[in-house]
């Protein structure tokens, strides 16, 4: 009984000096720590640059890799866009009714200048009402022939020999009856005398203004204005058109007629064809338009009428038995 005693005794002695003896987890723990601790260095070590590394390439956007996301790409553009869709892209949304493409025109019709067709206006029809229909002309119905008539060839001849510059042009015509089958550009009237701005015209009227221009112009400017004929301006050569009010075609039309409206001489001195011209330039003009009756078959000028008030027409008008119409 004392030694059962003594052994509990023994026992409950050593148990609690054994559990002092062994330390807990946790100390063990920080023991290791501790321990590792020491064998760290003193300074921390300086952080070395990562190696650079190529970045790995984006899969193609049509591809898909397992356990990624679809990327939305934009929907391709159409090649041809329509109509619709382009005015959207500038503009707002256009109605309903303008989304076809028959419902804008491409074409814009033109107003017929003429009663009888649809017919750009021409000469003075831009500026004024539609001119009638013009009557036809007996030498609208003049075939060109194939090669240039004698006459043709010696009245350019003709012209050469006074010293005027001219260039020939395609000829002329049009279905109410204008024609011009061996038209001229006349670009001088003589050596030291021109003509602006350049003339188309026949090459008979071509030649009787070269002619009047060195006879007659220039001497009446020398003696009337005491200077030299340098330029005789031109308003109106060939123009497809009737006569001012009838129906009946111009001699215009058959480039058979000259308008003169001004004329420049060598002291830079303009005399404009007018109404009431000062005295000196009216001696000057009065002289030239007695004189023109004869060389030219018809002459109006200012106080004739109301369209020949600030020019000088001249013309080589067909007449019976040579006869003349001066006004």
């Amino acid at each position: 009984m004392h030694t059962a005693k003594s052994r509990l005794l023994s026992l409950i002695l050593v148990l609690p000096l054994a559990a002092f003896a062994a330390p807990p987890h946790g100390f063990a723990e920080a023991s290791k720590f501790e321990a590792s601790k020491t064998s760290l260095p003193n300074r921390a070590p300086v952080p070395q640059a990562a190696p650079v590394q190529a970045m790995p390439k984006p899969p193609p956007a049509a591809s898909t890799q397992a356990g990624q996301a679809l990327v939305p790409t934009p929907e391709p553009r159409p090649d041809v866009p329509d109509q619709r869709r382009a005015r959207e892209m500038f503009g707002p949304p256009i109605p309903e009714a303008m989304s076809k493409a028959e419902a804008i025109p491409t074409t814009v019709p033109i107003p017929s200048s003429r009663p009888d067709g649809p017919e750009a206006p021409r000469g003075r029809e831009t500026f004024g009402p539609p001119a009638p229909k013009m009557l036809p002309d007996k030498r609208s119905y003049v075939a060109r022939p194939a090669t240039m008539p004698i006459e043709e060839t010696a009245c350019r001849t003709r012209l050469k020999v006074l010293g005027a510059e001219f260039e020939e042009q395609a000829p002329q015509s049009d279905a109410d009856g204008c024609a011009l089958p061996f038209p001229l550009k006349l670009k001088r009237l003589s050596r030291s005398i021109d003509i602006e701005p350049d003339a188309i015209i026949n090459c008979a009227t071509a030649e009787t203004s070269a002619r009047f221009a060195t006879e007659v112009i220039a001497p009446a400017a020398r003696t009337e204005l005491g200077e030299e004929l340098t330029v005789v301006g031109q308003a109106s050569a060939y123009v497809c058109r009737p006569r001012n009010g009838t129906r009946k075609l111009s001699e215009h039309a058959f480039g058979n007629a000259l308008d003169i409206a001004r004329f420049t001489l060598t002291g830079g001195t303009s005399v404009e064809v007018e109404p009431a011209p000062p005295e000196k330039n009216a001696k000057f003009l009065d002289a030239i338009r007695k004189a023109a009756c004869g060389p030219f078959k018809t002459v109006l000028g200012p106080g004739s009428d109301a369209d020949h008030a600030r020019h000088l027409h001249i013309d080589l008008a067909p007449r019976k038995n040579g006869g003349t119409f001066c006004q």
